[in-house]
């Protein structure tokens, strides 16, 4: 018997997909290319932007007809689409069997063997990891900011014991896996709420004892709730790449404030220069939104101004779209014309462009280590300690090996080089 995974969104979701596939797997189902044929068809949905939640009400008309074909399949949707009340998601989508909201894929996993019992007997054999993996630390987000949808849908934040993480991730790298990147909506509220309140700081100190682990990331930080212990930390443990994902979300205070986010850009700035002295290599990537209710073309200029400063690595930039339940979407009127948000975001990503071009091309000529993730179109590929992607040839089977390459081509979304 099989499965289908369609994931959309963010790590977390790619690492709650990864979770349901290998409990999925433990029970024998294997994992197929399609969902036509497939016995069990799971989406993973995502509703942070009215863009995603539209990627997954088409994917999931789309099931329809095969549902229609092949009525014993079952169709279940998971994530952040799916929240306490499904009944509209019961009369949207009558093909689907099963809804859960994130990470409660338990009832999925009961229905799936007893399928399998009635079907056959197997023999359990854990399959290979990618050299990459996500591992959650803390679920949900205690921040509440105005426009997200998160808190709602994936609850208060709750940690998982630094025994559990570093069972998972020892697991992890038995199996293959040598970049391990620890998830959490707010990655550095980790561990309040454990009885010996360690942080992420202690965590990633004793995942850096992790026999044949290579590299260790963390995503996403909270600029309010960085410390200067975890910089210290990032510059100081060998396996902690740095690279720092920072988002600011808009460069005005006045916005901040309404959208709860519990800082100045004074004091985000200073951060940034913070890590940027301990750590001079450091990459930042950070998050901003455009056309939040209210921003005005001043106050959008900040944001802009902002990136002219502080170029960052890379900037992952959205218009404004009203999440239902949020305090945004119930209080305050979605004013800024849509042809003005896409106007401001096409001026980010054009000067981003530009930054990012700037950066790369200083690392022209330089050695870069990177760790091999796949072939594309008969390359290979990986990303460096600062997320720079970069592609090489070889003929030698190189997946999941570091690699020293020259860099010999540089453009503003990738590297090009060569093997030392």
């Amino acid at each position: 018997m099989n499965y289908y995974m369609w994931t959309v969104g963010c790590q977390m979701n790619v690492a709650d997909s990864r979770s349901l596939a290998d409990g999925l797997e433990r029970l024998g189902y294997v994992v197929a290319a399609k969902a036509e044929g497939a016995d069990i068809i799971v989406l993973n949905s995502c509703v942070v932007r009215q863009s995603a939640e539209n990627r997954v009400a088409s994917k999931l008309g789309a099931l329809k007809t095969i549902k229609k074909l092949r009525p014993h399949s079952t169709v279940a949707l998971m994530g952040c689409m799916v929240g306490a009340d499904v009944f509209e998601l019961h009369e949207r989508f009558p093909h689907v069997d099963m809804f859960m909201s994130p990470q409660s894929f338990k009832p999925l996993l009961d229905v799936a063997e007893k399928r399998m019992a009635r079907a056959t007997s197997f023999e359990y054999t854990a399959s290979a990891m990618p050299p990459t993996a996500y591992v959650p630390i803390i679920g949900g987000c205690d921040n509440f900011c105005t426009y997200c949808i998160v808190p709602y849908r994936r609850g208060r934040e709750k940690s998982r014991l630094v025994s559990e993480i570093v069972r998972e991730v020892e697991s992890l790298v038995a199996r293959g896996s040598k970049e391990v990147t620890l998830l959490g909506q707010n990655v550095d509220s980790y561990g309040h709420d454990l009885p010996d309140k360690p942080d992420l700081a202690d965590l990633l100190e004793t995942l850096n004892n992790v026999d044949g682990l290579a590299r260790l990331r963390f995503l996403t930080s909270h600029p309010k709730d960085m410390s200067n212990g975890l910089i210290g930390s990032i510059a100081r443990l060998a396996k902690v790449c740095e690279h720092i994902s920072l988002p600011f979300q808009a460069g005005d205070d006045e916005i901040l404030v309404a959208m709860h986010r519990g800082y100045t850009i004074d004091q985000y700035r200073n951060l940034v220069e913070r890590i940027r002295n301990v750590i001079p290599s450091a990459a930042i990537s950070t998050d901003l939104i455009v056309g939040f209710p209210g921003e005005t073309d001043s106050q959008f200029e900040k944001s802009y101004a902002l990136l002219e400063e502080l170029k960052f690595d890379m900037v992952h930039v959205a218009m404004y779209s009203p999440r239902p339940e949020t305090y945004a979407a119930r209080k305050l009127i979605n004013d800024v014309p849509p042809d003005v948000k896409k106007e401001r975001l096409d001026r980010v990503e054009v000067l981003q462009e530009k930054i990012v071009t700037g950066i790369s091309a200083k690392l022209l000529g330089t050695t870069v280590e990177v760790l091999v993730e796949g072939s594309k179109k008969g390359r290979w590929y990986g990303r460096t300690r600062t997320d720079k992607l970069v592609f090489f040839d070889d003929e030698r089977d190189l997946l999941g090996h570091l690699v020293e390459i020259e860099v010999k081509k540089t453009g503003p979304w990738s590297l090009q080089g060569t093997v030392i």
